[in-house]
C-alpha cells in the first residue's frame, strides 16, 4: 500500500488506539450476538439504484457536527431533527459520522437516527478492523465505508467480505486512479469518488469527472464532497452521475 497522507495517518493512528480500547470493553463474540439480534439491514444500494435507474438524484445526506477542515459545523446539533428534515426533503439515504476525536461524532447518533428515520444509514468512520464491522451492524448500520487510501488490499477484502456476510452494503471510497484500480477488485457495486484530497482537504468536482470513466457500467458511482448547489448537481447529472 502506498504511504497514507499526513492527516489520514494521524486519524488512523488514533483510530487504532480507540479500537484497541473498545475491544477491552466488549468482546467480538458479544458484538456478534448483538448484531445477530438487530433488525435486518435496509437496502442502501437498492435505495440508491432505484433512483439512479430512472435518472433521478439519489442523495446521501450527511449528518456531521464537525470536521478537521471546517471545525464545528453545527453548534445546536440534533441528529434526529436533521435526519427527519433530510427525509422530508427527499434524501435517499443517510450518512452518520461516528468518529468522535476528529468529527465530534457518536455511535449513539447512528442508533438514534436509525430508530427514528426510515432511510438506510451508512456508518461513516475509518474502518480498519473486523471488530468495527460487527460494531456497525450492532449499531444498526445498513452500509459501511471503506477508504482505499487507509487500507491494504488484504484487509480491505476481509472487511468487505465481513460486511457482506452480515448483510450490509459497502461503499468503497477512492480519490485517484490507482485507488480506483484497487477498489474495482472488490465485489461491491458502490464506488464513491471523494472530491476532497485527504492530503490537503482541498476539493474539486473535476476529480469525479476524471475518474468516473474508469468505472464499469455495472457499478454505481457516488460523487462525494463539494456538492453544495443546484449547479453542482446539474454538472454531475450532465455527466451521468446521479448519486
Amino acid at each position: 500500500m502506498s504511504s497514507t497522507p499526513d492527516i489520514l495517518t494521524t486519524i488512523l493512528a488514533k483510530k487504532a488506539e480507540e479500537v484497541a480500547k473498545r475491544k477491552q470493553g466488549m468482546t467480538l463474540s458479544d458484538l456478534e450476538e448483538i448484531a445477530g439480534g438487530i433488525e435486518k439491514p435496509r437496502g442502501f444500494y437498492k435505495a440508491l439504484q432505484s433512483r439512479v435507474a430512472v435518472q433521478k438524484p439519489a442523495i446521501i445526506a450527511e449528518i456531521k457536527k464537525a470536521s478537521p477542515s471546517q471545525g464545528v459545523i453545527r453548534e445546536n446539533f440534533d441528529p434526529i431533527a436533521i435526519a427527519q428534515d433530510y427525509a422530508m426533503n427527499g434524501a435517499t439515504c443517510l450518512s452518520v459520522l461516528t468518529d468522535k476525536e476528529f468529527f465530534q461524532g457518536s455511535e449513539a447518533y447512528l442508533q438514534m437516527v436509525r430508530e427514528r428515520c426510515p432511510l438506510p444509514v451508512l456508518r461513516k468512520d475509518f474502518m480498519i478492523d473486523v471488530y468495527q464491522i460487527y460494531e456497525a451492524r450492532a449499531l444498526g448500520a445498513d452500509c459501511i465505508l471503506l477508504i482505499v487510501a487507509a487500507l491494504a488490499d488484504g484487509l480491505m477484502h476481509e472487511l468487505a467480505q465481513t460486511a457482506a456476510k452480515l448483510g450490509m452494503d459497502v461503499l468503497v471510497e477512492v480519490h485517484d486512479a490507482m485507488e480506483m484500480e484497487r477498489a474495482l477488485k472488490l465485489d461491491t457495486p458502490l464506488i464513491g469518488i471523494n472530491n476532497r484530497n485527504l492530503r490537503s482537504f482541498e476539493t474539486s468536482l473535476q476529480t469525479t469527472l476524471d475518474l468516473k470513466t474508469q468505472v464499469p457500467t455495472d457499478r454505481l458511482v457516488i460523487t462525494e464532497s463539494g456538492i453544495h448547489t443546484a449547479d453542482d448537481v446539474k454538472l454531475m447529472q450532465d455527466n451521468n452521475v446521479y448519486a
